[in-house]
């Protein structure tokens, strides 16, 4: 039963990876972290295009708030 577990863990740690490398390979910008939770929520059934779309919006608004916080200082 153990070594079932680790076979499955040890599949899922390489999807990551791979999934990871792919990510880098069209420069997402996500890391690990940001990955796994995006592939959690498409898990999910949220749809990978909205989720896109959310991610770019916070990247151009967090672009914005440094921009901003520059221009004030």
């Amino acid at each position: 039963m153990a070594s079932a577990a680790n076979a499955n863990l040890n599949a899922v740690r390489e999807t990551m990876d791979v999934l990871l490398e792919i990510s880098r390979l069209l420069n997402t910008g996500l890391d690990m972290e940001s990955l796994s939770i995006c592939v959690r929520l498409c898990e999910q059934g949220i749809n990978p295009e909205a989720l896109s779309a959310v991610i770019k919006e916070l990247r151009k608004a967090s672009e914005s708030l440094k921009v901003s916080e520059t221009c004030t200082n």
